[in-house]
């Protein structure tokens, strides 16, 4: 039996912004993503799994510059185990819109979600926008106490889920 990693461990992966050479890795982790939690994210596996690949590489290529949209990831030397993505919002100039938060299930709670967050509210600061946000899907507890744990607070604004009629969505907010 193999234990989940430490502390320590989480100090081995290494949070960086993505890269244009990761759309393959990223596409894995994708998958993952999807098949682990799939009400977190706006896709199917199937849909995700039947993009081309050139589609991935496109996109990983778009978000690796640039101050409207980034994506981290949590390397452990060569396979991730870990992604938040930031991207302004039109209307709110001067918030990020956190998304697509995700760590592979033996890397909770090692306090690698607080260095994703922290890169993306680092990207954030740099970009000149100095507030945060995100969605959490109402009932999702664990997510809710590991974001509270990271300094966002519940705004009292509920939204319709977007893919998923029956859900809302909570916003958290906190400065970047």
């Amino acid at each position: 039996m193999t234990s989940a990693p430490t502390m320590t461990a989480a100090r081995t992966a290494t949070v960086r912004r993505i890269r244009p050479e990761d759309a393959a890795r990223m596409r894995a982790l994708r998958l993952e993503m999807l098949a682990d939690a799939p009400l977190a994210f706006l896709e199917t596996v199937a849909e995700a799994a039947a993009r081309p690949h050139a589609d991935y590489a496109a996109r990983i290529a778009a978000v690796s510059r640039g101050a409207a949209t980034a994506q981290f990831v949590a390397d452990l030397g060569g396979r991730f185990v870990g992604h938040a993505g930031g991207t302004v919002v039109p209307e709110e100039p001067g918030l990020t819109v956190i998304y697509a938060v995700y760590l592979t299930p033996a890397w909770r709670g090692t306090g690698l979600l607080g260095e994703l967050v922290d890169a993306v509210a680092a990207w954030s600061r740099a970009c000149g926008r100095p507030e945060l946000m995100l969605e959490v899907v109402v009932g999702n507890d664990r997510a809710y106490r590991a974001y509270q744990r990271l300094g966002f607070v519940d705004t009292g604004v509920r939204v319709p889920h977007p893919k998923i009629p029956t859900l809302r969505e909570l916003q958290m907010r906190r400065p970047a």
